[in-house]
């Protein structure tokens, strides 16, 4: 059993990490999930942009033991992936294209691009990334458990943005969730800037949404309805996430 003591310090580098707002919403989504069954739910996401690099972030031939390629829809490996096979083929209908990370011809990653909107699948949510022509979208950035303490994420991103650059791509933007300080972090040191946060109460068909920008609230009682966010990159600085929207912030 979990001494007290351990929880109690793992309760407070929590607190020094989310901070008090973040964790306040953490333990409501967990209790609203157990009372409801899974019908009524939380999300928090703080929304960022990252410049797309134009130097390698591994030094020459490191990892290339991990081979990144990008797949069409109907590739086997996706009977691999650690999402639901419909959630994969929405994507590919949005037009979204996949990189694969595969070592000694095993599934060990993926990272998705959108090159124009992006239709959440977690939430009912439309993200648009401008200027339409200097802007992307990146979601969904997965390294296997075994994997995650190697080369595999900056592989998959060395990769990412030789595909953006080859678009004339400036910025990749995202949104991330709010309780995932590991995916924070690794972004942060991508040098991410802060375009703002959103907060999502779903319950059942209903959702309620609250944003730092606009549209600032929407109301959706049904499936046709959802928030439209436009997340312009024109004149951001190198100003990194950590200097704006900390995910310590109350």
């Amino acid at each position: 059993m979990v001494s007290i003591t351990a929880r109690k310090n793992a309760f407070h580098q929590m607190l020094q990490q989310w901070g008090w707002f973040n964790v306040s919403l953490f333990v409501l989504n967990r209790v609203l999930v157990m009372i409801s069954k899974g019908n009524l739910r939380l999300y928090r996401y703080y929304l960022i942009a990252q410049p797309v690099a134009k130097t390698s972030l591994l030094p020459p031939g490191r990892g290339k033991k991990i081979e990144i390629r990008v797949i069409q829809p109907h590739d086997e490996i996706t009977r691999q992936f650690p999402r639901p096979a419909v959630a994969i083929e929405a994507r590919f209908e949005q037009g979204a294209k996949c990189l694969v990370a595969v070592k000694e011809e095993q599934f060990i990653g993926f990272l998705w691009l959108l090159l124009g909107s992006y239709q959440e699948d977690e939430v009912r949510a439309r993200y648009t990334p401008l200027p339409a022509k200097q802007a992307a979208w990146d979601f969904d950035v997965y390294v296997a458990p075994d994997s995650r303490l190697g080369l595999t994420f900056p592989r998959l991103w060395d990769e990412a943005n030789r595909v953006l650059s080859e678009n004339d791509i400036l910025w990749s933007c995202s949104r991330i969730s709010a309780f995932n300080i590991g995916s924070l972090g690794a972004h942060a040191r991508l040098g991410t800037v802060s375009l703002g946060s959103s907060i999502f109460f779903c319950a059942g068909r209903w959702q309620i949404t609250f944003a730092s920008i606009s549209p600032y609230f929407h109301l959706s009682l049904n499936p046709e309805s959802f928030p439209e966010f436009c997340l312009n990159t024109q004149g951001l600085g190198k100003n990194s996430f950590a200097d704006h929207d900390k995910p310590t912030m109350e």
